[in-house]
């Protein structure tokens, strides 16, 4: 599960998430009701620099994605309303800074919570996705049902999905009811969200960042006690797939 070695921009930007509170340790109530010994608050992405971070490795997963699958291409990036919506447009133009030649007309759309019934009017802004391969691009997927949502308009305007990006994959099973319900995790083996996905819809699903990536770079940092605390946690909660 962990990497053994990581891209420079990859322990670069776990570095500058350490430094900018984005990744913390401690003792994380989670909604599954896990405690887990470390939380990734992507909603602080949010000053220039670390936007610039965040968009420039979501471009670097795309087009190595893309390197490694010559057949695989898209025609727009997507972002759901709300935390999607500034990553969509970040992301397709440092797509295009990495190289305009075959990312220079990467289009980015997103949705409106509420349709609007003036002006332009309408529930998307930005491309048209009728007929169009679509990248969903969001910062996390917990349980799936943003991403399903996501994947219920790309439909309803005619696109065709064919993959999802993230900035973090937790890399945990699905929580069990007894989990749900306060009792405590049942033992039994599970797949993972993303997984879940993956199998569900049939594209790839990406992700900036792993558990896996993220313990590599603590032992890169030196920081043993925290990359210990994420190991036990992956072998508590690791999934089947």
């Amino acid at each position: 599960m962990a990497t053994d070695s990581l891209p420079s921009w990859k322990s670069s930007l776990i570095e500058l998430a350490l430094q900018s509170n984005i990744l913390t340790f401690g003792s994380y109530k989670l909604k599954s009701n896990r405690i887990s010994p470390y939380f990734v608050n992507c909603g602080l992405f949010c000053r220039a620099k670390l936007i610039r971070a965040i968009s420039e490795a979501y471009a670097r997963e795309l087009n190595s994605f893309a390197q490694e699958h010559k057949e695989w291409d898209f025609d727009v990036l997507f972002g759901p309303a709300y935390k999607g919506i500034p990553l969509c447009a970040t992301t397709a133009e440092k797509l295009a800074s990495l190289d305009e030649q075959r990312w220079g007309d990467v289009a980015y759309s997103f949705n409106r919570k509420e349709v609007k019934d003036h002006g332009e009017g309408g529930l998307m802004v930005g491309e048209s996705l009728k007929g169009k391969k679509v990248v969903i691009i969001d910062d996390v997927m917990t349980a799936g049902t943003a991403i399903r949502e996501a994947i219920s308009i790309i439909d309803s305007q005619g696109g065709k999905l064919v993959g999802i990006i993230v900035a973090v994959d937790r890399q945990e099973k699905l929580p069990s009811q007894s989990e749900k319900d306060g009792k405590g995790d049942d033992g039994s083996l599970r797949g993972s969200t993303i997984g879940e996905v993956r199998r569900e819809y049939g594209v790839p699903v990406m992700a900036v960042l792993t558990l896996g990536d993220l313990i590599a770079g603590m032992k890169k940092l030196g920081r043993e006690a925290e990359m210990k605390q994420m190991e036990a946690y992956y072998e508590q909660y690791k999934p089947t797939d």
